[in-house]
């Protein structure tokens, strides 16, 4: 029996009707014969979805007890015992609770499949484990469900269920999504439009990236190379000259017009030479690329034109972006080069063909400048060797005249000449060849003394001495300079690789004091690297070119104050550049100096960016409150404003005459809907106060079990018995009573609302070196380890039980008042179960009694 197939609807955002797909789905295949039952479906009380249960079997759930109750799981067992066709399980990313087989139920959902039966399931895009992040980011609410997007991909079918946000928020209105005293917060924080439109995005991108995917296993299977243009990618190739800025805005705008078009830049580096790619401008390059929302790619290959369209054809890109050829007309002549090559090659790819200024400028002369590239000493070394050693060669064989043959004379000029290449170059060799032939010529070739050749042999022999001499001399030389840029590139690479390690992990270096570390930490790297003197970043208003220079950054001696007083010099762009001071770096070195350049500019732009992240953070936070604390207002606040007035109107109705007792109730219901509409302002406003800094705080020497009394007279009427356990010599706190008393009030408030019926909730309090430890004990359901920092945040309510009796600043109220006191609160798991709240305190010391 075969793994059984998994179709999932994924929906937009909850509510879009996800689970009404999956019923309707099987009703359709039961309709058609298809053996189908429920594993396990929510309807959330959704009346239309229930209706869809009707006529369809349902597998009876297992019963999971949990810390003294009981729930209902999926039972995979009892699924696979019944072995139908199709089995219908709802909520893909659920968590398990904890004593069940599988911790998720997607885990429950591959043995099922494993067994050969096939699923249809459910799941919304937030809680996708790539998405989740952003979900987050966006709607400000964690997602802690998630199931791994792997999951949901190796689904034969995945059908989207979408509905326009203001569809979705009509429906909401009219009571299909949520009950009614949940639809006013729900729209105005996760449903507004904004969020909606964000995750109706998320899901249509996730979904389009599936598809991508199964198109590209389809064409690999069926072995299709050529381009589909199901959707536009437009490749630029970079060959790391200046031009390529152009080539990439070229590029973008191209993508721009085709409305969700993919830009990919690509990079061939060629592995069978070294390459004229300055490493500042691919840098700079792929910094620009991705602020255009593209990506950056780089490959290996012998032949660029081949490398190019393989890239291409691999992506199933639909348009390639060239820059016109910077060769010149004679070069162009012999060779077709890229541009042409590429777009003979392309087939059904679009090739641009973009100018730019370095169009027909031809390349520099680079072989000519490798050719000298020998030092000038070695030059002359060479050149002296030659000079002085084929004449001794010369004496040394006229002197064995008669007992080394003509041969024997031309090998062994031959080895001087291999020689004379391997210590001063090519040129010294070609010398030394023409020197050696003339010499081979007048005293070893029968006519002696004479430049005359004798016989076809004697002319054969010094013709292949030439042809030979002048081959191994270009071979030799070539291998050496081939060695030389190796062991060279070797050195750049490792100084790069240095410098990159240093980026990644934040190094700053010997940073002056002041320095703002990993910038600084680069221009300290050049330092040390070229035994520089110093290392300037400047910078200056690329709008008034003539504007001055300012110091961004320095590393080493006195900074220069201008880029033409530096030995040597680098201008990133138009705003930036990098001097040194200390020597005039050769030209072999300045490519690495402009790539540190390049880094020195990205590490300003990060730092730049992280000093504006810390600026908008704060604005961000009170954002974030505003928010939270209008949600909260809209709903919150308004119920016992809305309770209160209506008892108020009845009272005043001049239509019904009330009994003293209903009087009564109505009073008493008006009188705690103000006293509740008065903590939840008072909270609010305590709140804001703590957060500008400005609430008033007098601490004092108290007794704590003074004050634990008059907080439990605060809460009024409660149905839980509150055990207090203070040992008497406990030491006194220093702490604002009033405050303290607050935040035992909203602590034991809250273990009230959240212990089990009949257990009584307990304060007790130690001593432990100058500290006072009061705990708030109860055994309700807790809170997990990986959500206790979030309790405190504002406006939240973790585990509530539906009871919503606040605006969820109980514990970040308790925390903030806490903290102002110069206490801490901690929280502990209750052994057995439970949560135990810790209030630490400073111990009053003697001087604050007096």
């Amino acid at each position: 029996m075969g793994r059984g197939r998994l179709r999932i609807y994924l929906g937009a955002a909850p509510g879009v009707g996800k689970t009404y797909a999956m019923l309707a789905e099987g009703g359709r295949r039961r309709a058609r014969g298809t053996d189908v039952v429920v594993g396990l479906v929510e309807t959330h009380g959704r009346a239309r979805t229930a209706a869809l249960l009707d006529g369809l079997e349902a597998v009876p759930r297992r019963t999971v007890p949990h810390r003294g109750a009981e729930f209902t799981e999926l039972d995979v067992a009892a699924v696979i015992a019944r072995r139908p066709d199709v089995a219908l399980i709802d909520e893909l990313a659920h968590t398990n609770v904890p004593g069940s087989p599988n911790a998720k139920r997607w885990q429950d959902v591959e043995e099922i499949l494993d067994a050969g039966i096939d699923v249809v399931s459910t799941v919304n895009v937030q809680h996708l484990e790539s998405v989740n992040d952003v979900v987050e980011q966006i709607t400000g609410v964690p997602q802690r469900e998630t199931v791994p997007d792997e999951v949901v991909r190796r689904a034969e079918q995945v059908e989207l269920v979408d509905m326009a946000p203001e569809a979705l928020r009509r429906r909401m209105a009219h009571g299909n999504v949520y009950a009614p005293e949940k639809i006013d917060a729900a729209l105005g924080n996760y449903f507004r439009v904004g969020n909606l439109t964000a995750l109706r995005e998320l899901a249509l991108l996730w979904l389009a990236d599936k598809v991508d995917d199964q198109l590209d296993r389809y064409r690999v299977d069926h072995g299709i190379r050529g381009t589909w243009q199901a959707r536009e990618r437009v490749v630029v190739a970079l060959t790391g000259g200046p031009e390529g800025d152009t080539l990439i805005r070229r590029a973008a705008r191209i993508a721009d017009r085709a409305r969700g078009a993919d830009l990919l830049a690509l990079h061939v580096t060629r592995s069978d030479g070294p390459t004229d790619a300055a490493p500042a401008n691919l840098t700079r390059q792929r910094s620009l690329v991705e602020s255009l929302g593209g990506s950056y790619h780089q490959v290996v290959g012998t032949n660029v034109p081949d490398a190019l369209l393989d890239f291409a054809r691999g992506v199933n890109a639909t348009q390639l972006v060239l820059g016109a050829s910077r060769r010149g007309r004679l070069a162009q002549v012999f060779s077709r080069g890229v541009g042409v090559t590429v777009t003979a090659g392309s087939g059904p790819i679009d090739v641009h063909l973009v100018s730019h200024e370095e169009a027909g400028q031809g390349h520099r002369w680079r072989a000519l400048r490798t050719a000298w590239g020998v030092p000038a000493a070695r030059r002359a070394a060479g050149f002296a060797l030659a000079a002085i050693g084929l004449p001794l060669l010369t004496l040394l064989l006229a002197g064995l005249r008669g007992e080394v043959s003509l041969t024997s004379d031309i090998l062994l000029f031959q080895a001087a000449v291999v020689g004379v290449a391997l210590v001063g170059g090519l040129y010294p060799a070609l010398f030394a060849a023409v020197a050696g032939t003339l010499l081979l010529n007048f005293y070893f070739t029968p006519l002696r003394g004479t430049f005359t050749v004798y016989g076809a042999e004697s002319m054969l022999q010094l013709a292949v001495f030439i042809v030979v001499g002048i081959t191994v001399s270009t071979i030799v030389d070539v291998t050496a300079r081939r060695g030389r840029e190796a062991a060279r590139a070797r050195a750049d690479a490792q100084v790069l690789s240095t410098l990159a390690g240093d980026i990644l992990r934040g190094d700053a270096g010997d940073a002056p004091p002041g320095g703002r570390g990993p910038l600084n930490g680069i221009l300290e790297r050049l330092r040390e690297t070229y035994a520089l003197a110093s290392a300037t970043l400047l910078e200056r208003d690329p709008a008034a070119p003539q504007a001055p220079w300012t110091i961004v950054a320095s590393a080493g001696g006195p900074p220069v104050t201008r880029p033409d007083d530096g030995d040597c010099d680098v201008l990133v762009d138009d705003a930036l550049a990098l001097a040194v001071r200390g020597r005039t770096l050769p030209a072999s070195d300045r490519r690495i100096l402009e790539a540190f350049a390049a880094q020195a500019a990205v590490a300003l732009r990060h730092r730049r960016l992280a000093e504006t992240a810390e600026q908008v953070a704060p604005l961000e936070a009170a954002d974030r409150m505003r928010t939270a604390l209008l949600g909260a207002v809209s709903h919150d606040l308004r119920t016992p404003l809305a309770s209160a007035m209506a008892a108020v109107d009845s009272l005043r109705s001049p239509d019904v005459v009330w009994s003293d007792q209903d009087r009564d109730e109505l009073t008493v219901m008006a009188a705690e809907s103000l006293e509740r509409l008065d903590r939840l302002v008072a909270n609010l406003l305590d709140m804001s106060r703590l957060q500008a800094g400005v609430l008033g705080v007098s601490r004092r020497p108290i007794a704590v079990e003074d004050v634990v009394p008059r907080a439990l007279d605060g809460l009024g009427d409660i149905d839980v018995h509150v055990d207090v356990s203070v040992p008497a010599g406990l030491p006194e706190v220093a702490a604002d009573p009033a405050l303290l008393e607050r935040v035992l009030a909203n602590l034991v408030s809250n273990a009230v609302r959240h212990n089990p019926p009949g257990e009584p909730v307990l304060i007790t309090a130690s001593a432990h070196a100058a500290r006072v430890q009061v705990r708030v004990i109860d055994r309700g359901p807790g809170i997990p380890p990986a959500d206790r920092d979030r309790a405190f945040a504002p406006f939240q309510r973790l585990g509530d039980r539906g009871d919503r009796t606040g605006v969820g600043l109980g514990l970040a109220l308790s925390r903030g008042l806490t903290e102002a006191m110069g206490g801490a609160i901690e929280i502990e798991e209750t052994p057995g179960g439970g949560l135990t709240m810790v209030v630490a305190l400073p111990a009053a010391v003697r001087e604050e009694r007096t």
